[in-house]
């Protein structure tokens, strides 16, 4: 029996996947504001993870910091076998991206934005992360695309960020994969990510009327996909426990 934890950040990408899977909401622990949600696919389990609402200013908790705070209590209350980091993410036209693209990250998740000029502080900066080892073969079971998963603190892209991007040969931009990658390495916690993409950075139009306008056709696109990647996370980890 597999328990799959999917952490996501923002409650539109994560409505429809709640929805397909039936899944309820747990009680929240109190004075912390990630929301978490069970669905029980067979033996399995499935903890959706949802970062919540920040408190002062009502919007959805993005970025680097919810996530850690997420993750934490994920791994901490359920032990998951695998955690994904699912959301939707900028892409680019230099790479063939499309709106609604789904990418699994390979072979590393890093960060653009957390730039150290200390000797040895430059790669902690950056942590790299690598991915679950059978990450390739889930993407193939999808059908996805594969991708080195960059995350920052904003939405958008600076000449700086699109520097450092360029060098860590980044092909998805989010805010939050970096940081559950971090705490799942700390746990020994498979890790794998898979984004849609909703907006195409290097695109004219400002990247977030893009982001705002196909929020909902990436999330859909995710409820298509994240039931079937759930399945084939538990089948592998199944079938690794025989």
């Amino acid at each position: 029996m597999a328990t799959i934890a999917v952490v996501i950040a923002m409650r539109a990408e994560a409505a429809p996947l709640i929805a397909e899977l039936g899944a309820t909401a747990e009680s929240a622990t109190e004075g912390w504001p990630t929301q978490m949600y069970v669905a029980r696919l067979g033996e399995d389990t499935v903890v959706i993870a949802v970062n919540g609402v920040d408190h002062v200013h009502n919007v959805d908790l993005v970025g680097t910091e919810p996530a850690v705070l997420t993750t934490m209590q994920v791994v901490e209350r359920w032990r998951p076998d695998v955690v994904i980091s699912a959301g939707t993410a900028g892409g680019w036209t230099r790479s063939g991206g499309q709106i609604g693209d789904v990418f699994v990250a390979w072979p590393h998740v890093v960060r653009h934005d957390r730039r150290i000029g200390i000797e040895h502080f430059r790669e902690y900066g950056i942590g790299s992360h690598p991915v679950w080892a059978r990450s390739e073969e889930l993407a193939n079971a999808l059908g996805a695309r594969t991708g080195i998963v960059t995350t920052s603190n904003s939405l958008d892209e600076s000449e700086t960020d699109r520097e450092w991007i360029l060098s860590l040969h980044g092909e998805v931009k989010e805010m939050e994969a970096a940081a559950v990658a971090w705490v799942c390495s700390l746990s020994g916690t498979p890790f794998a990510a898979i984004k849609a993409i909703t907006d195409l950075v290097d695109h004219p139009t400002p990247t977030a009327d893009q982001f705002l306008a196909n929020l909902t056709t990436a999330s859909t696109r995710l409820s298509e996909v994240l039931p079937e990647a759930i399945r084939w996370c538990a089948q592998s980890v199944n079938s690794e426990s025989y």
